[in-house]
């Protein structure tokens, strides 16, 4: 289900005490690949080489051209524990013209404790403007977390 975040003032929130986020590059691929399937269950990943072929993918351009610059990686230490993907624009059609968030994950030891939410917001908060993303509709925490960040089906 498509849903939108019109322009509208947000407030920046910082990730849990010693997460460090940045933004993802060419090496962080098989890392982030391994994160993807860990956080999703089959039938989205079905395997962590599934898993890791569909960043390098992300990398390539194949779901619209990848930018690094909104999106972001959170680590604890070494550890890679989630991460926001964000696109210039998505390749499919009925999407609108504007930044996509491809993806949003984390790790399934850091759920709910703010770093889904610090993620998107550092994200969002680096480009002014509309924000667009897919969510199944039955994921309801995500779905959730989305409409309380502004997004709106759309």
């Amino acid at each position: 289900m498509l849903y939108i975040r019109e322009p509208a003032p947000l407030a920046v929130v910082p990730p849990p005490p010693g997460v460090v986020l940045r933004q993802p590059s060419p090496t962080d691929i098989e890392q982030l690949g391994r994160l993807y399937y860990e956080a999703y269950t089959p039938p989205v990943v079905d395997n962590e080489a599934a898993g890791i072929e569909d960043i390098r993918l992300t990398f390539e351009g194949e779901y619209g051209p990848l930018n690094p610059t909104i999106s972001r990686l959170a680590f604890f230490g070494t550890e890679m524990i989630g991460a926001v993907l964000v696109v210039d624009r998505a390749p499919w059609p009925n999407t609108p013209d504007c930044p996509f968030i491809i993806e949003a994950f984390t790790a399934p030891t850091w759920r709910r404790k703010g770093l889904a939410t610090a993620l998107l917001t550092e994200c969002m908060g680096r480009t002014p403007g509309r924000f667009a993303l897919n969510v199944l509709p039955d994921n309801t925490a995500a779905v959730r977390l989305y409409e309380v960040l502004g997004f709106q089906p759309g």
